[in-house]
């Protein structure tokens, strides 16, 4: 179907469009027209005008959902063995009586650094748990 709009622009409407829109929503022809024409942008209706400018007037935050403030985390608790702090005391005893001054606690319980003439060996004393059932 042909028609012509208030510009002398010719736009062509396919009339099944036009009787689905009168069938759906129980509108005349002109009506069911004007509704496809504004559908697809070539005319514009007031309600659609007015529409627009109220929502051109909303404001739109970044900051509409407020962020929760993170909770601070204690630190974790290390817990040392009594064997793991022998066994540590133990091997840094002799360390020292070998290697004299050359040796040196990184990380208590943990890391031992020895220094034997121009190399440096780390020690790491490891617990490993039991596996579980």
């Amino acid at each position: 179907m042909r028609y012509t709009l208030d510009n002398g622009k010719s736009v062509n409407i396919p009339k099944s469009e036009i009787t689905k829109l009168m069938s759906s929503l129980e509108l005349s022809e002109k009506d069911a027209i004007d509704l496809w024409l504004c559908d697809n942008n070539l005319e514009e209706d007031e309600e659609q005008i007015e529409l627009d400018e109220k929502a051109s007037k909303v404001r739109i935050d970044k900051d509409i959902i407020q962020k929760k403030p993170k909770k601070e985390r204690k630190k974790p608790e290390k817990k040392v063995s009594d064997a793991k702090k022998e066994l540590f005391s133990e091997i840094l005893s002799d360390l020292e009586d070998v290697y004299k001054g050359n040796v040196e606690v990184l990380n208590e319980n943990k890391l031992i650094s020895v220094r034997i003439g121009e190399k440096l060996f780390k020690i790491d004393v490891i617990e490993t748990r039991p596996p579980k059932k």
